[in-house]
């Protein structure tokens, strides 16, 4: 414990003297730069932490765009264990910003986490274009060949590099662009709406672009070195973070953790499982167990911050199942599209570029939505309409993975043609891809709506102090979303001797799958509707 204390003590100092040092200006730089109001401050500091998110999404989305791709054809995966690979690492890359979230409250400081996550971060994505570097391609001389990677070390290095580049993912998102690093603790709802439609949609806009660009580059032009541009674009986080770092590590404000809203919940339950009989007179709520007043270790402020939290949790629970559905992009939307006809004008599209279709719904809903809020909000009904957004969002969903359903078995009805994809010839549909366009916009129209509304609700229906906790809340339910479609993925395989997720799809049943999904997506859909008078 002293030590522990004397680790904090140092790491304000060294706060303090980043703080004290960013108020002067450094040699070589002009003097107003010292001298800058608030405003313009936070203004700068609002656009170098943007930039960081971006730079860090370029990363992900271009490490997720073609790993199917890249684990079927190059590491020998089925099509099931490629899905699974991918739904992992991106459920993952959204819980780790939780864990290091945790970490930099309790265990380690905030600098030192920071740069551990960068190196983390680093290594995953230098590794990368390591397994996919064709060292079968370069000779030695005329008889030798270089060393090539066995598969199982290509395997090992592949997870260990995801791994690796997951947990730095978390670091960048939870310590450096946190929401609350964007300052909208005097934000009402209709700016927190505006806010959020508008981040998503420089999101989207810049997976767009890693979708066509690096998704080409990938399949067409260097396909086994790729995965340098997934490196090419940490560094320039790095080197962003470098020239702007006492802007980007935020401190939040203390007051409320996880450790602390988990300790509520679990000492409300010892209590009143334990003693039930002579508290249930005299408590209104089951949390309430929690409070000093009751028997409880914790105060009237920590257990009250708990139930506003609590309230939310029904509305994270029916995200679980529509994160399960959006993840079919990724997995199983893909896989439909590598197996139809990619030719356009004699020009073979990436397989990862029908991704931008479901894109391009979100990027002109945004404008649209704008208006929208303005009138709702400026009406006495506006509290309704983020929860109407969200209903209308999962029926699209479900909706959308019901069209996959009847477009795999049309795909399955064109004749079969051969079709070259990373320099290896596949089977495919004659079927162009173009007809799975419907299922894309509607997951696109999906999206737009339902993302940004529950982000709303999850930060504005609890107290400031615990807003972060909210939204690690949030998120943790979102990559729980993930990994039960991985579980779904598996079972289904499992559970059917592979006819539902089939390896070769004309000769299984995806349909089925999706089907399955769509059934269980609608019930979603109703179940939230009959709760959503609550928010």
């Amino acid at each position: 414990m002293p030590g522990a204390g004397r680790r904090e003590m140092q790491e304000k100092q060294l706060l303090n003297r980043t703080a004290d040092k960013e108020q002067r200006p450094l040699p070589g730089r002009s003097s107003h730069v010292g001298n800058l109001s608030q405003p313009e401050k936070k203004l700068q500091e609002a656009i170098c932490v943007l930039l960081v998110e971006l730079c860090e999404r370029f990363t992900f989305f271009g490490i997720v765009c073609n790993m199917i791709l890249f684990c079927t054809v190059k590491l020998g995966y089925r099509n099931y264990q490629a899905a699974i690979v991918n739904m992992c690492f991106v459920g993952t890359s959204m819980l780790s910003p939780v864990l290091v979230g945790w970490l930099a409250e309790c265990l380690v400081g905030r600098i030192k986490l920071v740069c551990i996550c960068l190196f983390l971060h680093f290594l995953g994505t230098a590794l990368l274009p390591v397994v996919a570097f064709p060292f079968e391609d370069i000779y030695i001389d005329r008889r030798h060949i270089l060393h090539t990677l066995t598969k199982r070390d290509q395997k090992i290095i592949f997870y260990f590099a995801l791994l690796t580049a997951s947990l730095g993912i978390g670091g960048i998102r939870a310590i450096i662009c946190p929401l609350s690093a964007y300052n909208l603790e005097d934000c009402g709802p209709k700016e927190l709406l505006s806010f959020f439609n508008w981040f998503y949609w420089l999101i989207n806009l810049n997976s767009a672009v890693v979708f066509v660009s690096i998704s080409y580059i990938q399949q067409s032009v260097a396909r086994n070195l790729g995965f340098l541009i997934p490196f090419v674009s940490v560094l320039m986080a790095m080197i962003t973070i470098h020239m702007v770092r006492g802007e980007m590590i935020y401190k939040p404000k203390t007051g409320s953790s996880l450790l602390t809203t988990f300790g509520v919940i679990a000492s409300a339950l010892k209590t009143y499982y334990m003693r039930y009989r002579y508290f249930s007179g005299g408590v209104t709520n089951w949390l309430d167990h929690a409070k000093e007043n009751y028997g409880g270790p914790y105060s009237e402020t920590q257990v009250e911050s708990t139930k506003s939290l609590a309230r939310l949790f029904p509305l994270f629970a029916f995200q679980i199942l529509y994160r399960t559905c959006i993840m079919q992009i990724p997995s199983g939307y893909y896989l439909q599209t590598m197996n139809s006809n990619l030719h356009f004008s004699g020009f073979v599209l990436p397989v990862a570029a029908m991704n931008v279709i479901s894109i391009v719904p979100l990027l002109i809903l945004v404008p649209i939505l704008e208006c929208i809020n303005s009138y709702l909000f400026s009406s006495k009904d506006a509290g309704h309409s983020p929860t109407i957004y969200i209903v209308v969002g999962q029926l699209s969903a479900a909706l959308s993975v019901m069209v996959a359903g009847f477009s795999e078995i049309h795909r399955k009805h064109f004749p079969q043609v051969e079709q070259m994809l990373s320099e290896e010839v596949l089977l495919v549909s004659s079927m162009p891809c173009f007809h799975l366009a419907p299922q894309y916009i509607l997951f696109g129209v999906a999206e737009a709506l339902v993302t940004p509304s529950c982000s709303l609700l999850s930060f504005w229906l609890v107290p400031e102090r615990i807003r972060g906790i909210s939204m690690h809340f949030l998120t943790l339910f979102n990559g729980a979303g993930c990994f039960v479609g991985a579980f779904f993925v598996q079972t289904a395989h499992a559970g059917t001797q592979g006819n539902w997720f089939p390896h070769l799809l004309h000769e299984g049943k995806l349909e089925r799958f999706f089907f399955f999904l769509a059934s269980l997506m609608m019930v979603n859909a109703l179940g939230f509707w009959t709760i959503a008078h609550r928010y």
